[in-house]
This record gives structure tokens, C-alpha cells and sequence, in this order.
């Protein structure tokens, strides 16, 4: 499992976009009428489809990281002090 795998599948994002992206997700919220066409009109260059599918993506990463399933450095104590 790795984030550049699945950020593959959809066209090549740039970090520019990715943060107008973000932005756009905080103003254009849930309720917010045609939302995906103005995050799509607030990023530049992506469609509706691909905006979509990048926030699937996105939704999708959170959800492995909140239930554990990326692996961060785990140290077990075996009695040795380091």
C-alpha cells in the first residue's frame, strides 16, 4: 500500500493543486451547492471526475491511517535500555 499508487491512477497532481484542492474542500463544504464544479473551477486544470476521484482517494488514505493499517516506527521494549 502506497500513496503515490493510488495518486497514479488519477493524472499527476501538483503540490499547487493539491493545496488549492485542500482549500477549496474547507470552502466549498458538503452543503454547498455544485460543489465539485467549484472545487474543480478553484483548482485549475482538473475535471469534476477527476476532482472526485482525488477526494476518494484522499477519504481513502484517511481511513487506512485512522484504523492503523500504515505501519509507523514501532520500538518494542525488550528490556535493553537504548
Amino acid at each position: 500500500y502506497t500513496i503515490i499508487a493510488s495518486n497514479s491512477i488519477s493524472s499527476s497532481w501538483t503540490p499547487k493543486q493539491n493545496k488549492l484542492f485542500e482549500r477549496a474542500l474547507a470552502v466549498y463544504d458538503k452543503e454547498t451547492p455544485d460543489r465539485w464544479q467549484n472545487i474543480a473551477r478553484a483548482v485549475g486544470g482538473k475535471s469534476v471526475e477527476e476532482v472526485k476521484r482525488h477526494y476518494e482517494i484522499l477519504v481513502e488514505d484517511l481511513k487506512h491511517i485512522e484504523s492503523g493499517n500504515i505501519p509507523f516506527p514501532y520500538y518494542r521494549s525488550n528490556g535493553n535500555s537504548r
